[in-house]
Parts: structure tokens; C-alpha cells; sequence
């Protein structure tokens, strides 16, 4: 199963909702679904669509109080819907670590965002991560260690 490609179905299904929230989701997801039908995990995709919905309202506000010089109407509609899926992923799925929710949706950023939209989905989530209660200080330093590290051997390449 392709975790990736759920997570475009998902992000998909839900910004368009999020312009037509009149409409049923599940009709939405379904035919998301269908158009790409390969290696879909359908199980993740409807238990991550309706952990979002159920949490958009948590969600919301922890993006504002992390970003609070950008209001909620003032973020991109993609944006918006690409931290609100990590968000729910951050706080609540047990089986996405943190740091792959915070990756994935920093590579949705790049790929449907505009230029700035991967360091601002990057920025907003690890605020909203290293406030949480899943948050594991020694997690981040030896990830930053090893950032370190990789920098210290790109240098000597060079």
C-alpha cells in the first residue's frame, strides 16, 4: 500500500470539501479514489479523512496559535488542508510517527504548495509537535545530531 498516494487522495478529497462542504465527502473520496485506484490504503485514507473532520475544529486553532501572524483565512486553502491532515496524524493516529506526519506533509507542500509553503507547513507543525504531549526532546536531538553531521560531511566533500 502506498501511504503517499493515500495521503494526495486524502489531501484532495478534503480541499475540495473544504470549497464545497455541502457536498458528501464520501462521494468526493470516492471518486479520488477511482482516479487513482493503484495502491491505495482505502482503510487509512477513510480513517484519516474522518480523524481530520472530526478534529478540524482542535486543528484550527493549535495552526493559528502556532502561527499567529497568520490567520486561518489568510493561509492558502492547500496549506490549510495539508497541516490540518498532519495535524490530525501529529496528535492522534498511533501509527504515524510524528516525524514522518511532519516529512509527508512537507513533501505535499513542495509537490501542490507554492514556493514558501514547505518551510511554513515545516515551521507551523514542528511548533504545533514540540508542544505536544508525544513531543520527545532526545527524538530531536539526535535527529538535529545527525543533521549535523550530514552537513559536516556535505562540507567535506566538498
Amino acid at each position: 500500500m502506498n501511504r503517499h498516494l493515500s495521503r494526495v487522495i486524502i489531501m484532495q478529497t478534503l480541499y475540495e470539501w473544504d470549497f464545497r462542504p455541502n457536498n458528501d465527502v464520501n462521494e468526493i473520496k470516492t471518486r479520488n479514489i477511482e482516479n487513482y485506484d493503484d495502491d491505495a490504503d482505502i482503510e487509512f485514507i477513510n480513517q484519516t479523512i474522518e480523524g481530520v473532520i472530526k478534529h478540524m475544529t482542535e486543528a484550527d486553532e493549535l495552526i493559528v496559535k502556532a502561527a499567529p501572524e497568520w490567520p486561518l483565512e489568510q493561509i492558502s486553502a492547500i496549506d490549510k488542508t495539508i497541516l490540518r491532515i498532519a495535524v490530525y496524524e501529529l496528535l492522534h493516529s498511533l501509527e504515524v510517527p510524528p516525524k514522518v506526519a511532519i516529512n509527508e506533509a512537507v513533501e505535499l507542500g513542495k509537490t501542490f504548495g507554492s514556493e514558501n509553503s514547505s518551510k511554513f507547513i515545516n515551521g507551523v507543525l514542528g511548533t504545533i509537535y514540540r508542544n505536544s504531549e508525544k513531543y520527545n526532546p532526545e527524538e530531536d536531538a539526535k535527529l538535529n545530531t545527525e543533521k549535523q553531521e550530514q552537513k559536516d560531511e556535505d562540507k567535506d566533500a566538498k
